[in-house]
């Protein structure tokens, strides 16, 4: 049977079309995937000041672009359990290698870590300017002057844990004094109205560098790290949802944006009203950070 030059140009044709349909079906099926959104994110976050002000002021940013966020705080061993059973999505700072170590070697093998959100994390002994020792050598010469007290944070805090590693490894004479975030600072202010000799455990980023002349205690014996600020998420997150694998890579500030956001926090009495100057003090920035998909739709 003969088929005629316009029966096997119209097969060509019809072949070509599908084949080009179906080109143009993936390209705007890969397009879609890597433009959708998820409705909604789960972002976690312990009771620091500099984790509270990132997660507001992101939260705000996704609500702008159309996706609706739930934040919770809780203590980190919560945190990091209740985020390898998948129950959220994200949290903004896990420091390491050191300070969160444990809870990684229990938890990071259903966890990702994506990026770090700021570098030069640092933790250690803090005392006021004024006072004239420079290492923790000298604390044990000048138990007096601080009552023989190191006022620390809560337990499950690493820097509890380096500090006493700390009091075994320089043999000190001091007892840790196990309290919070704000009263640990409520202390130091306190102490520094008054002249006070005060020994702190403290860390870097946080808005007490900015409020008051500060400094670290040499540390010869290196028990406190020099760490980095890690984004993590559940695992699998930002490859179900690629939007966010390009949004978290490009989240990072640096040491003065860290400052100046904390700095605006403790400015401002209300949280909402901080997390909207910052925001909008900086939008142009964490919009760069986002998909060109997520600002387009």
């Amino acid at each position: 049977m003969k088929i005629s030059a316009k029966i096997i140009l119209a097969i060509v044709v019809m072949i070509s079309f599908t084949a080009l349909s179906s080109c143009n079906s993936a390209k705007e099926n890969k397009e879609e995937s890597e433009s959708v959104k998820p409705e909604e994110v789960t972002i976690y976050y312990s009771n620091w000041a500099e984790t509270i002000a990132m997660t507001k002021v992101t939260e705000m940013a996704l609500q702008e672009v159309g996706i609706k966020v739930k934040s919770f705080l809780l203590g980190p061993g919560a945190m990091y359990a209740s985020l390898a059973k998948g129950e959220g999505d994200i949290f903004l700072e896990s420091w390491l290698p050191q300070t969160h170590a444990d809870y990684w070697e229990k938890f990071g093998d259903k966890l990702d870590k994506v990026s770090t959100s700021f570098d030069n994390a640092s933790t250690g002994l803090v005392v006021p300017e004024y006072v004239d020792i420079n290492s923790i050598e000298e604390l044990n010469e000048h138990k007096e002057k601080f009552n023989g007290k190191i006022i620390g944070i809560g337990s499950g805090a690493g820097v509890h844990k380096d500090t006493e590693k700390a009091i075994e490894e320089y043999n000190l004479d001091y007892k840790q004094i196990t309290s919070s975030g704000p009263a640990m600072v409520a202390s130091l202010k306190k102490a520094i109205m008054r002249k006070e000799w005060i020994v702190i455990t403290g860390w870097k980023p946080h808005f007490k560098w900015a409020k008051f002349d500060l400094k670290y205690l040499e540390d010869p014996k290196k028990v406190y790290p020099l760490e980095k600020a890690w984004i993590i998420t559940r695992q699998g997150f930002t490859k179900e949802n690629p939007g966010f694998d390009t949004f978290l890579n490009n989240f990072h500030l640096t040491d003065m944006q860290v400052a100046d956001l904390m700095l605006t926090f403790e400015n401002i009495d209300s949280e909402e009203e901080a997390t909207k100057k910052w925001y909008n003090d900086n939008k142009k920035m964490i919009q760069s950070w986002m998909p060109d998909e997520w600002l387009q739709e």
